[in-house]
């Protein structure tokens, strides 16, 4: 990964700090992103020092908003002349609905549309930066997941579970997606599942309910370090260049959720997705390239 640049959302703690560590230590220049930039900073520090790397960026938005996804695209734009690979990995889950300043239901604009957009703004330079790759943390939920789109957002009957689950399935039908349209660029777009890693995702408002199930199953987490090796390994592995529109486990193939294969779906969510974003989205391409074969 030396000379390779890396943009990582959500990178100061859990899964997407311990991926920063682990590329870094290969010799990549890392961007982490963050809310509170004293958080990004000293995670920043830790960063550096675990890896023993110093050329780690810091980038501070709240990636629930569409205009803070924007802002922080242009920086990350003046910072990085290149850039090699995209983790979108930043998300969370919230027992009760939530709104964003965009009006928009939290969970699903921070887990399927934030990464939407952020990939488009930065397509343009991925593109240039060809072999580039994008790399979406998705969860084992998206099998449980559906795209609900009479109440996408919600607002009839919201669930936290369900509300994570068909976010989680939006990650892995936008990877999809994605890879068809980007075919013959030379960007590849891969989704996984970390497995069940001990990190403080669901701290901002958790399910009341799943508090004795979490205490108990929290001894036999994974780390935050073995939760990002299926991240790390996409994003830098040799035995996966060229690989694009899978989903991975334990640095494996697996098949994903059936109706993540359906085409006609991923097409609607991609619409609605853009039009939830500001209508045609700059970077992704309107159409697919090819059909898809996983």
């Amino acid at each position: 990964m030396t000379g390779k640049s890396v943009l990582i959302t959500g990178g100061t703690g859990g899964i997407g700090k311990a991926a920063a560590v682990g590329l870094a230590s290969m010799g990549a220049r890392v961007g982490i992103t963050g809310r509170d930039r004293d958080r990004a900073e000293r995670a920043a520090k830790d960063i550096e020092g675990e890896s023993g790397s110093p050329a780690v960026d810091v980038f501070v938005a709240d990636l629930s908003s569409q205009a803070e996804v924007r802002r922080m695209a242009d920086e990350v734009l003046a910072a990085f002349p290149r850039l090699d690979v995209l983790v979108n990995n930043v998300g969370g889950f919230w027992a009760h609905r939530h709104t964003t300043t965009d009006g928009l239901e939290h969970t699903f604009a921070l887990n399927h549309l934030a990464p939407f957009l952020l990939t488009s703004l930065l397509l343009g330079r991925l593109t240039a930066s060809a072999p580039a790759r994008i790399v979406t943390v998705s969860s084992g939920a998206q099998s449980m997941g559906k795209i609900d789109f009479d109440d996408l957002m919600g607002e009839q009957d919201y669930s936290g579970q369900r509300a994570y689950n068909q976010s989680k399935l939006a990650n892995v039908m936008f990877t999809y997606e994605l890879a068809r349209r980007l075919e013959g660029t030379g960007v590849t777009a891969t989704a996984l599942h970390p497995g069940m890693t001990n990190t403080s995702f669901s701290a901002e408002d958790p399910a009341r309910a799943m508090a004795p199930v979490v205490f108990v199953a929290r001894p036999f987490m994974r780390s935050a370090k073995r939760g990002a090796e299926t991240v790390v390994y996409l994003a830098s592995s040799s035995a996966v260049e060229g690989v694009t529109g899978s989903y991975y486990a334990n640095r494996k193939a697996k098949k994903s959720n059936q109706s993540s294969f359906d085409r006609e779906v991923t097409e609607r969510l991609w619409r609605v997705s853009a039009d939830l974003v500001g209508g045609a989205v700059g970077g992704l391409p309107d159409t697919p390239r090819t059909e898809h074969r996983s």
